[in-house]
């Protein structure tokens, strides 16, 4: 069945819920162009937010978990009438009773312990600039060859340019939402990830190449047993919490038993934390990881956050929220915490700061780790992305994060580039369009299919992203080892193609109305279905996009703009008919499983494919990485043939910095997400 095309039958473009066009004015761009989070405590619904880009000290509290894009973790009912159990959600396990016998009972072999910033710095020689310093700062960044001659000569490290590390600067910094709440195992928005990142002890983190380590800050050895069973970690001596009492093995195996309380609202933290089979300290300084199977990905499952056994152990019965009772208000206001930085202030609505802390980098008036190069960090809530650039180029912050608009139009100019520069770099994110498959419109392959022809691809990379995209291929980034070796044949805009699909499918126009309907448990039913999406101007227009095209096919598509939160419980629920949104990359592409496997958590559109299901789980069972690299490789193609999303577009970060800054580098996780990530950002001593 043909629809007529013509442009005298087509809606008017602002027709619908919203038009697609892009916003011009300052306050249409409320909340437009976020950067994301993909992780732990992030990735409880898909929608990173991309204005707050989660940092990263140098001991970074992520784990391997993809990133969802915006948004708050959806909140979990538990009994309020059931005593408190800590750890109910463990099964009973028997470890070795001493920590001699778990040494004699298994052959060890040490795993990396890493300084981050050495490491990186070990990086940066044999990585020569393009051009100097002087050069950088008075380019204009209007080419690729320009944006690599900048990045390269802006991402020195101090000791590179003398050590003129302004150790007394304040950098200013901005977030697009609010924070929830301080405590760090109860991140979930990306602003809250970001600050847990600053203010939690971890023992672990991973590199811009996703490598992981034990962090030289906070480990003196690790090793794992040759059976992949166990992790053995001895931690430093030297580690206080804020409160000056000393952060312990035994913090650790609380934490593991506090998230793995069934009372405790922390799912997504839990999502990495259940695959253990126990923690256990040995004594102050020794804990051990008790992996439930042998895995090449079980690395992954030890970087959970740790918070003080002091401050929690008494009162988590009480309020496992962890949120409303006296006591645990108090730690909101001035949290106790082991990273780099402590919470000096927060107004809501307004900024949060945070203060270095001296208790980190010294211990007994010696100085035992590298001095934060910010004395304070202050975060300004910023949510018009207009706002942070006007606040920028005023000199209030110090830098920000660009939609591609800014990037083509509103950077170019010397009002920009008298005091500011600009970057761009990989950021393994791509966005998408979910199918909820338990619907009777999205169901049949056909249909689906028949999505992927409807959308012009060309016009949404070339007019509202601004020819700064690329189209996305599927679920693994081209640059991940993941990645097949031969992409899938890309489902191309061709209406015709979907018409023919969608008449096999048996819609048609049964009364003539001009919208195809189909009898549905006996009821003809018009194929009318909605589209959630983050109220983001971007995205809006993207949507209604497909909304135009669709409609020249007779399918009608709703657009139902949400916030942030909102969006987050509907996809939770999988109370959507479809749904917009986008995935970061995750450390490891196991973690995906938790999307695309039956029946996995985050699998918000209910997909399932047996042979996916094998794949996901036999790759976590294989250590040769060429190997792993084969198998996601088919599961790429296999979901990228069943098409439970209408994969859309990959997209990079932009940041605008003051050229006092230096030390920017970016990986598949953005700009940050990484070790040492914010760690290495430094300001020019005047």
């Amino acid at each position: 069945m043909r629809f007529l095309r013509d442009a005298e039958q087509r809606p008017p473009r602002n027709s619908g819920w919203a038009s697609r066009q892009i916003p011009r004015t300052g306050a249409e761009w409320l909340a437009v162009f976020v950067l994301m989070l993909s992780a732990f405590g992030c990735d409880g619904g898909p929608a990173v937010d991309e204005a707050s880009a989660s940092s990263e000290a140098a001991a970074t509290t992520e784990g391997p978990t993809t990133k969802a894009e915006d948004g708050n973790e959806p909140s979990i009912e538990t009994d309020a009438d059931a005593p408190f159990v800590l750890g109910d959600l463990i099964k009973p396990f028997d470890p070795p009773p001493t920590l001699e016998a778990l040494e004699a009972s298994k052959t060890w072999v040490d795993s990396p312990v890493v300084d981050a910033m050495a490491r990186l710095r070990k990086q940066k020689q044999s990585e020569p600039p393009l051009v100097s310093v002087e050069q950088a700062l008075a380019m204009k960044n209007e080419s690729e060859e320009a944006n690599q001659k900048i990045l390269s000569a802006l991402s020195v490290l101090p000791s590179e340019e003398g050590g003129r590390v302004d150790y007394d600067a304040t950098i200013n910094r901005s977030f697009q939402q609010d924070l929830r709440s301080t405590n760090p195992v109860l991140v979930s928005s990306m602003s809250e990830s970001e600050i847990a990142s600053m203010i939690a002890f971890a023992l672990f983190g991973f590199d811009w190449a996703m490598n992981p380590f034990a962090s030289a800050d906070s480990v003196v050895s690790w090793r794992t047993s040759e059976d992949r069973m166990v992790d053995l970690v001895v931690l430093r001596d030297d580690l206080t919490w804020s409160d000056g009492k000393p952060i312990t093995a035994r913090d650790v195996e609380f934490s593991y038993r506090l998230i793995m309380s069934s009372a405790v609202p922390v799912p997504a933290m839990r999502a990495g934390t259940s695959d253990l089979q126990l923690v256990k300290a040995y004594d102050d300084r020794t804990v051990a990881f008790f992996h439930k199977k042998s895995s090449a990905v079980n690395v992954w499952s030890l970087n959970f956050t740790i918070v003080p056994e002091h401050v929690y152990a008494d009162s988590v019965a009480e309020d496992p929220t962890l949120r409303k009772s006296a006591h645990h208000i108090q730690q909101e206001k001035k949290p106790v915490v082991g990273g780099p930085y402590g919470l000096e202030s927060h107004v809501r609505g307004q900024e949060v700061v945070l203060a270095r802390r001296e208790s980190f980098y010294k211990h007994n008036g010696k100085q035992v780790r590298e001095i934060p190069y910010f004395k304070q960090i202050r975060y300004r809530i910023l949510e018009d992305q207009n706002t942070s650039l006007l606040a920028l180029k005023s000199g209030d912050l110090d830098e920000t994060l660009l939609g591609p608009e800014q990037w083509t139009t509103q950077t170019s100019g010397d009002d920009f580039y008298r005091n500011n520069t600009k970057v761009r770099g990989e950021e393994s994110t791509f966005f998408y369009v979910c199918w909820n498959l338990k619907s009777p419109f999205f169901d049949d392959l056909r249909v689906r299919r028949a999505m992927a022809h409807a959308m012009n691809y060309e016009e949404m990379l070339d007019d509202l992203c601004f020819g700064l995209f690329g189209r996305s291929t599927g679920i693994f980034d081209p640059q991940s080892w993941a990645y097949p070796k031969e992409p899938p044949q890309l489902l191309e805009y061709d209406l015709d193609r979907a018409e023919d699909l969608l008449d096999e499918a048996g819609w048609g126009d049964s009364d003539g109305d001009g919208i195809r309907d189909k009898e549905i448990n006996g009821r003809v039913t018009p194929f009318e279905f909605s589209l959630i999406v983050s109220n983001k101007p971007d995205r809006i227009a993207i949507c209604n996009l497909l909304r135009e095209n669709l409609e020249s096919i007779g399918v009608l598509c709703r657009i139902a703009p949400l916030e942030a939160a909102v969006l987050q419980e509907r996809s939770f629920q999988r109370n959507f008919q479809a749904m917009m949104a986008g995935w970061g990359a995750g450390a490891d592409p196991y973690i995906s499983n938790n999307i695309y496997a039956t029946p996995g958590e985050r699998n918000y559109g209910s997909y399932s494919n047996a042979e996916v299901d094998r794949l996901f789980a036999e790759a976590e069972r294989e250590f040769d990485r060429e190997k792993r690299a084969e198998m996601y490789g088919r599961i790429h193609h296999l979901i990228y043939a069943d098409q439970p999303y209408m994969f859309l577009y990959t997209r990079s970060s932009f940041y605008a910095f003051n050229k006092q800054l230096r030390g920017y580098r970016f990986s598949p996780r953005g700009a940050f997400s990484y070790s040492p990530g914010f760690g290495s950002i430094w300001r020019l001593l005047p």
